[in-house]
């Protein structure tokens, strides 16, 4: 018995693993042995790649593309038009002019850590990690890892301050060179939060 639903226009490859509750609506795309999680919904027009593994109650909005070696943990929101990258020297040729195949590169793996958010239309290149609970504002280039909890925007993307929970800016009270203490200032949680 199936229990998650699939838009009668999307394209899930029936070596796809879905998990229950799980949404994929019109003209996505999930290919070759994909694992989403429970309770996940994927907007329209997404494409997620072979391989991709994405965690149960994630987000993944309209448009966004999720290449091969991207690992995406619990409780992730992607927002729309998001672009994962796995090649760091992209070419469709190999140096002799051949068409290149899946022999001829390295993916570049990219991991979205539990309950990160990535906004509306940024880029994330490979070999970067993004934290838990990290927040990547709209149209950012990620090109290094993310630390945990950091809000972080631009092209390059740099880290701007610091992220509650709940998504709120944290106020920085005290930083040292290992750590900084801070609280958020809408739900008061209390942060110490290891610098790296």
């Amino acid at each position: 018995m199936t229990r998650y639903f699939v838009h009668p226009t999307a394209d899930v490859a029936a070596t796809a693993q879905i998990g229950d509750g799980t949404r994929i609506w019109n003209g996505a795309q999930v290919r070759e042995d994909v694992r989403i999680g429970d309770d996940c919904i994927i907007g329209k027009n997404v494409y997620i790649d072979f391989g991709v593994s994405v965690g149960s109650r994630t987000k993944i909005q309209n448009n966004s593309s999720v290449f091969h070696g991207v690992t995406i943990e619990d409780g992730v929101f992607i927002g729309p038009h998001v672009c994962f990258c796995n090649d760091l020297i992209p070419r469709a040729i190999t140096p002799e002019g051949e068409l290149k195949s899946a022999d001829d590169w390295t993916v570049g793996p990219v991991l979205v850590k539990y309950g990160a958010s990535v906004g509306a239309g940024s880029i994330i290149t490979p070999n970067v990690t993004i934290g838990s609970f990290a927040l990547v504002g709209a149209g950012s280039v990620v090109t290094r890892d993310v630390p945990d909890h950091a809000l972080v925007y631009g092209n390059p993307a740099r880290t701007r301050g610091y992220v509650c929970r709940c998504g709120s800016r944290l106020q920085i009270t005290e930083e040292t060179a290992e750590a900084i203490n801070g609280q958020c200032t809408t739900c008061g949680r209390n942060y110490t939060l290891p610098l790296r």
